[in-house]
C-alpha cells in the first residue's frame, strides 16, 4: 500500500486493514496533510476487495487532540475561498469515512477532541478506553464543529450535542457510551484485548452481508417506511439469497461446518 508521512495502512491476512493516525508526537492532531492522506487511504480501502473491516486507531497516548494549532494559525490568514477548500477536504473525509463500503471500527484512547469526534461519529462501531476524554472544543476557539456536526448529532443526538458543542464540556469515556458516541467502554489496560475480541467477533460473518447489511441500514434510516421501502427489502433479501456467499453460508449452516469465509480468517 502507499506510503504515507502521517498516517499508516497496515492490512493483515484475514484482510482487516487497520488506519493509525500516526503524528504521536503532535498527539495526532489533524491539519492539511493528516486530511489528504486519510482520504487518499480511504479510497484506497474502498476500491480494495481484499479488505473486510477497517479499524481506525491513533498512536501513542491519544486518538486525536483535534485541529492542529499550526494548522488553525496558517488558516487564520487565508482568504475565504481557501478556507472553504479546506473545510471541503475534511466534509470529504467524513463522508468518505461514513460512506466506506466495508464495515468500521473506531478504537479511542486518550483525548479525541474537536474533529476528532467526526472521525469516531462517522465509523459504524467505535469502543474507548473509560478514561477517555471526549471534547466538541470549538466554541472555546471562536469557531464551531461545523463540518462534522451532523455525523455527531446522528451518533450521539441532538440534546447531547447540542449540550456538549455549547458548554465545550469535557466528557468520559463512560459518558460517551451513555450518549451512544461509543458502543462499549473498557479499563484502558484492556481496550487491546477488547478491540482484538471486536475484529474476531465481526470476522466471523460474511464480507458480502456485512457489506450489503451496512447499505441496509443506511437506505432504511434515511427512508420513510411507505410501500416503496417494503419493495426495496423484499427485492434485497430475494437477490441476497442466491448469490454464491449466502448459498455457502446456508450450507455451512445445515451441515454443521465453518463457512468458507470464517476458514480463512483463522
Amino acid at each position: 500500500m502507499t506510503d504515507f508521512h502521517t498516517i499508516e495502512l497496515e492490512r493483515d491476512t484475514r484482510g482487516v486493514a487497520t488506519l493509525w493516525l500516526n503524528r504521536a508526537d503532535k498527539n495526532n492532531a489533524f491539519n492539511a496533510e493528516v486530511i489528504a492522506e486519510l482520504n487518499r487511504a480511504l479510497a484506497q480501502v474502498s476500491s480494495d476487495d481484499q479488505v473486510r473491516l477497517l479499524v481506525l486507531r491513533g498512536r501513542g497516548r491519544h486518538f486525536s487532540a483535534g485541529a492542529d494549532l499550526a494548522w488553525m494559525q496558517q488558516s487564520a490568514a487565508l482568504d475565504y475561498q481557501a478556507n472553504l477548500r479546506d473545510a471541503g477536504e475534511l466534509a470529504e473525509l467524513m463522508q468518505r469515512l461514513q460512506q466506506l463500503p466495508q464495515p468500521t471500527l473506531a478504537v479511542v484512547q486518550g483525548a479525541a477532541f474537536g474533529g476528532a469526534l467526526g472521525l469516531i461519529a462517522c465509523c459504524d462501531m467505535a469502543i474507548g478506553a473509560e478514561d477517555a476524554q471526549f471534547c466538541l472544543s470549538e466554541v472555546r476557539i471562536g469557531l464551531v464543529p461545523a463540518v462534522i456536526s451532523p455525523y455527531v448529532a446522528r451518533a450521539m443526538g441532538h440534546r447531547a450535542t447540542q449540550r456538549y458543542a455549547l458548554t465545550a464540556e469535557r466528557f468520559s469515556g463512560e459518558r460517551a457510551r451513555e450518549l451512544g458516541l461509543l458502543s462499549e467502554c473498557y479499563p484502558a489496560g484492556e481496550l487491546q484485548n477488547a478491540a482484538e475480541e471486536w475484529v474476531t467477533t465481526l470476522m466471523l460473518n460474511s464480507p458480502a452481508a456485512l457489506q450489503t447489511c451496512k447499505q441496509l441500514l443506511a437506505e432504511v434510516g434515511s427512508r420513510p417506511l411507505d410501500a416503496q421501502l417494503r419493495q426495496y427489502t423484499e427485492q434485497l433479501i430475494a437477490n441476497l439469497r442466491v448469490t454464491p456467499e449466502a448459498q455457502e453460508g446456508l450450507r455451512a449452516f445445515l451441515e454443521k461446518r465453518r463457512p468458507n469465509w470464517q476458514e480463512s480468517s483463522i
